[in-house]
């Protein structure tokens, strides 16, 4: 089936642990759900979608894109939407796109010449990634994909001036951005602060932005319009890291009896 002029889009995001799922016209959001962070998303996602796609008068075959934020973020969640948007794309014979959790989380937080993503990664650590967001919304990459502590990851970006800080785990560090801020002479202000956009250099730290599909959509529209799509077989999940079981299947726990005390 071609792609129509005025795609529907699916979009689902479930690297986080609430997710959102939205249908998209084009542009244009048409319906969307934000979910419980408290219950996890094999039990919710389909359900959702029904919902979405309910509310927007629109049935499951008349889907022309499927889009899912690939990671990193939650192992379970995205192998969940990974695979949901894989098979529903294969059944109905639809292309579909895989966008970086982290280039969502950096278009949510509006046009920047520098926005660092943060997403909590477990274990202390946070997945961070530097990014500029242009007025018409493109997302291009300053840097790779690292998976670090929060004190290496504020050395890397501490003598920068002008920094937007997004997503869950720049509001999990606030504190420590805060200090690093201080300790540099960096202004620090948050999104009630845009007024003072302009007028001179600072880091300001984005609202929070539980509804993170439309923004996958909107990323997904851009690759349709230049035929960059995936299809079922090559859409991937992007971990960056081994998940907590792969770790302590390769690093086992000691025993007492071998503990060196």
């Amino acid at each position: 089936m071609p792609l129509q002029n005025h795609p529907l889009i699916l979009s689902v995001e479930t690297a986080t642990l609430g997710g959102s799922v939205c249908l998209a016209r084009e542009a244009a959001v048409v319906s969307y759900s934000v979910g419980e962070p408290r219950i996890s998303h094999s039990n919710t996602l389909l359900r959702d979608i029904d919902k979405v796609l309910a509310n927007g008068q629109i049935t499951l075959g008349e889907i022309d894109l499927f889009a899912v934020a690939s990671g990193p973020g939650s192992f379970t969640g995205l192998r969940i939407g990974v695979a949901t948007i894989k098979a529903l794309a294969a059944t109905l014979e639809r292309p579909c796109s895989g966008i970086p959790s982290l280039q969502a989380i950096a278009h949510a937080g509006g046009e920047s010449e520098r926005t660092v993503a943060l997403l909590p990664a477990g274990r202390g650590e946070v997945f961070a990634q530097m990014f500029s967001v242009s007025p018409q919304g493109h997302v291009t990459e300053l840097d790779a994909i690292a998976h670090v502590a929060p004190v290496e990851m504020l050395e890397k970006y501490a003598a920068i001036p002008d920094i937007r800080w997004c997503g869950e785990g720049a509001h999990m560090y606030a504190d420590s951005i805060a200090q690093c801020a201080a300790r540099e002479g960096h202004q620090l202000v948050n999104s009630a602060g845009e007024l003072m956009r302009g007028a001179r250099p600072a880091w300001r730290l984005a609202s929070r932005e539980p509804n993170l599909a439309p923004h996958v959509a909107a990323l997904a529209l851009m690759r349709f319009q230049q035929n960059q799509l995936d299809t079922p077989s090559s859409l991937r999940a992007i971990y960056v890291r081994p998940s907590d079981a792969e770790l302590n299947e390769s690093c086992p726990p000691l025993s007492h009896q071998s503990a060196p005390f």
